[in-house]
């Protein structure tokens, strides 16, 4: 199959593609890795008039740890590159492990941050990753910047806040040390597909305080489940955009992270999802398997650190 015509322009500046997005507006398309652009246009569901080529922009290509911590990426940053990272590895080693599960090697060789993020798939990986590390979005346009958190730039499937003239240019990523652990949890047809329904969970682990006769409940329970200071819950696949589970975080907040916790936790994220059906699973195994995904994360979360499993999870 063939795309449509189209009109091709390669600038090689970010002025230079913000003054073409600016001329065409909803007309254009950006092309950064293509690997979801570039099926669309052969199977003609969407027919730009100009596609703008922003491949030669290096500028936006580039890993940073800033200053005053976390982690800025440039969206044209290829997936793989990230995932090899060792300054992503130290930042944040959730993002480094999740974007190993996005689908094969060969499309995060080609595949971008940006590109990902602004495509927004509600089963990708990289859109929930960037909920739930608190990422903060920089939009660009000729007429100047914006940014977004990452819980706001996505509105539904496959539609964000970017305006026709604007381009994701760069990502900030939260830092998460103090005692934040993680968990990935994934359930796919296949190794590399789409996520059917998919969790990351973080938890601030710490020692409960003294009590009044000045024990400290850990030295007196040595065995105990750890104590959870505060939680963050972050499902995906399972609705039109990433959503966070507020209800399960309050409930795990300040609780022992035992069984019958996560129990608890999983059976309220059933509670708030409403996904829908589709060819691929209907919505009650969807949120089924959405709080099962849930359940795990979190016990991937509290586990000592272990290698990432190749196909399904991934805890630190």
């Amino acid at each position: 199959m063939k795309p449509a015509k189209f009109a091709y322009f390669a600038p090689d500046s970010l002025a230079a593609a913000l003054e073409l997005l600016r001329q065409h507006g909803g007309d254009a398309k950006p092309l950064a890795g293509g690997q979801s652009l570039m099926p669309l246009l052969n199977m003609r569901l969407v027919r730009p008039a100009v596609l703008i080529d922003l491949n030669r922009l290096a500028a936006l290509d580039y890993i940073v740890r800033p200053p005053d911590g976390g982690l800025a990426v440039g969206a044209l940053t290829r997936q793989r590159t990230l995932e090899k990272s060792p300054e992503v590895a130290a930042a944040a080693p959730l993002l480094a492990a999740g974007l190993g599960q996005i689908g094969h090697w060969q499309i995060r060789n080609r595949g971008t941050l940006g590109g990902s993020l602004a495509h927004a798939d509600p089963a990708a990986e990289l859109p929930a990753l960037a909920v739930a590390l608190d990422a903060t979005l920089t939009l660009r346009s000729a007429a100047g910047e914006r940014m977004l958190p990452a819980a706001d730039f996505f509105i539904a499937n496959l539609i964000t806040a970017l305006e026709p003239d604007e381009l994701l240019t760069d990502i900030r990523f939260g830092e998460f040390g103090g005692g934040w652990r993680w968990g990935f949890y994934e359930v796919c047809r296949r190794a590399g597909d789409f996520a059917l329904a998919g969790a990351i969970a973080q938890v601030q682990l710490g020692t409960p305080p003294a009590d009044d006769a000045g024990t400290d409940a850990a030295d007196a329970a040595p065995d105990a489940e750890p104590l959870c200071r505060a939680a963050r819950l972050t499902l995906f696949g399972v609705g039109p955009t990433p959503q966070r589970i507020p209800a399960a975080e309050q409930l795990l907040a300040g609780r022992r992270l035992d069984a019958a916790a996560l129990r608890e936790a999983a059976a309220l994220v059933a509670e708030a999802l409403e996904p829908d059906s589709d060819i691929h699973a209907p919505a009650q195994y969807r949120r089924e398997v959405g709080a099962v995904a849930a359940r795990r994360a979190l016990e991937s979360a509290i586990r000592p650190p272990r290698p990432p499993h190749p196909a399904s999870s991934a805890a630190a």
